[in-house]
């Protein structure tokens, strides 16, 4: 009798599963939001690394528990990144300044969880060498006026981001695209199940989790101050350096209408990070 009652509380919180799993998915395609940090509020990062970090051995136990997670990650990272690719090419400039407001809201949530194990010098010199490193490169990147253009290898690039940004909470794989200008194109082939970007993606996520999983698993158990405290530095300098700095100027409402796009975007991540706190 009691196995039986289990097994029906089981099924009856598959949908509810479902949702969160579509919410992670959320969080994954949404710049500023990171679907690592909400797998950690939801009880699933651990058994998600410990099924990658050793697949055959956790198969059987993990699958079943992980199923409903992953068909809801399906969804709501398909859903949203069709109507992202939309904003982003119709209205380039008010949706990276409420993606830049969505970042600066979930900073104070990121440096909390930084300094979840405490903070060392060792953790304050990996913030600012990360930051002073994508500095270094994307300015880099600028002033040799490289232009890059969307391709396969580049598309195997955005699937390595997008798996980091699983297997490390905190890193969102948007922040590191979007100053190369790869994540609208992604996220446009995404939405469209483009196989050009669907393929290489794929196949650069699959390489990542093979060959990063473990490795990221234990760089987190063994060194988690200073690994977060790098993931935070790269988003920072990241976030700055995808500012539309030239959209203030075109006039006085394009001016208003950035600022109350950034302001929405640090409401709207401050209410998400409450809202976390309260399910944590």
């Amino acid at each position: 009798m009691e196995k039986k009652k289990n097994i029906i509380h089981s099924v009856c919180r598959v949908p509810f599963h479902i949702l969160q799993g579509a919410l992670i998915g959320l969080g994954a395609v949404l710049p500023g939001i990171s679907g690592g940090v909400l797998s950690v509020v939801f009880g699933v990062y651990k058994p998600l690394m410990e099924l990658l970090a050793n697949p055959s051995q956790n198969f059987k136990t993990h699958i079943p528990r992980l199923l409903p997670y992953i068909l809801g990650y399906v969804i709501g990272f398909m859903q949203v990144a069709s109507l992202l690719a939309y904003f982003l090419t119709r209205y380039p400039g008010f949706s990276i300044c409420l993606f830049i407001g969505l970042i600066m809201g979930m900073l104070p949530s990121l440096w909390r969880e930084a300094g979840e194990h405490g903070r060392s010098g060792g953790s304050f010199l990996s913030l600012f060498a990360s930051m002073c490193a994508v500095f270094a490169l994307l300015f880099a990147l600028n002033a040799a006026s490289v232009k890059i253009v969307p391709g396969f290898a580049w598309y195997l690039f955005c699937g390595f981001c997008l798996a980091l940004s699983i297997i490390a909470p905190g890193m969102s794989f948007s922040t590191l695209l979007m100053p190369l200008g790869l994540y609208t194109p992604f996220v446009d082939g995404i939405g469209r199940l483009a196989p050009e970007v669907l393929i290489p993606g794929g196949i650069g996520g699959l390489i990542t989790i093979i060959f990063l999983s473990r490795a990221v698993n234990s760089l987190f158990d063994n060194h988690y101050s200073i690994a977060f405290h790098g993931i935070v530095g790269i988003i920072i300098a990241a976030t700055v350096m995808i500012i539309p700095f030239e959209t203030f100027t075109i006039s006085t409402t394009n001016c208003l209408l950035n600022v109350f796009f950034l302001a929405a975007g640090v409401f709207i991540a401050s209410l998400l990070d409450k809202w976390n706190q309260k399910i944590a």
